[in-house]
């Protein structure tokens, strides 16, 4: 009887959040979190789960605009050292995306681990912004290569994180940002005050957030006052902008 090898595990996109609008112009992949080390498969409904509300409220506010939006189900669950493997299936996400709508512009949006993944998938050539909520970095390590930055030149790049994260450093964030700042103007960190690892005290902040986010760098419809002041700011301000309670309600002007 013939050997039957172990099946390859494939990366695949979940179904567009939303009504999917009829001419697609551009598209968020949202990149939920993983573990550091882990080779098991991701649950779809749990990784879906943290990033639906977020998604829906994307999909949303872009529809008129031609705004798709998907969540990638990573292989497994872990980034698992040099394999990267997160990052890869981001890729591998974009790769499918601009097989699917053709040469549209790509937003990578990720938490936790998934934001480590989107800032590492910004070489690809038809991302051109990334959104990393409460990214997952390493610990700055002499006798390591740094966590690189320069795949990110020439994209918008805004960075979300709780001042109380228990889980993911927001100082290590915070330090990426500025060395990430050096070889990319367009970059912007805010932080949100007393909140944790899900952003879930200032959640209708943090969303109204990444959609004038999305909207622009998708869009053009122009940032809010708040995050143009970020972007022009000089580091540390810039890197370190309070994000205000209401924000959204009357931050546009």
């Amino acid at each position: 009887m013939a050997h039957q090898g172990t099946p390859v595990r494939q990366a695949r996109l979940g179904r567009a959040l939303g009504p999917e609008p009829t001419s697609v112009s551009g598209v968020v992949l949202l990149l939920p979190g993983g573990d550091e080390v882990s080779t098991r498969r991701p649950s779809p409904v749990l990784a879906a789960a943290s990033v639906r509300a977020l998604g829906r409220r994307l999909a949303r506010a872009g529809r008129a605009d031609g705004l798709a939006v998907h969540v990638v189900h990573y292989r497994y669950r872990g980034w698992n050292g040099s394999e990267a493997q997160l990052a890869h299936d981001a890729r591998w996400a974009v790769d499918e995306i601009v097989r699917r709508y053709g040469d549209v512009s790509v937003c990578l949006v990720g938490i936790g681990m998934g934001g480590r993944a989107a800032l590492r998938a910004a070489d690809h050539e038809a991302v051109n912004s990334v959104l990393a909520m409460a990214p997952w970095l390493p610990e700055d390590d002499v006798a390591a290569t740094p966590e690189p930055v320069r795949q990110l030149s020439g994209r918008q790049v805004l960075i979300v994180h709780g001042t109380s994260d228990e889980r993911t450093d927001p100082e290590l964030s915070f330090r990426f940002a500025a060395r990430a700042k050096k070889a990319n103007r367009d970059i912007c960190r805010f932080e949100v005050h007393t909140d944790g690892h899900g952003l879930r005290q200032y959640r209708q902040e943090v969303h109204a957030l990444a959609v004038d986010f999305v909207m622009e760098v998708l869009f053009g419809r122009g940032f809010s006052r708040p995050v143009r002041d970020a972007l022009m700011a000089p580091p540390p301000l810039g890197l370190r902008m309070p994000l205000a309670a209401g924000f959204g309600a009357h931050s546009r002007r």
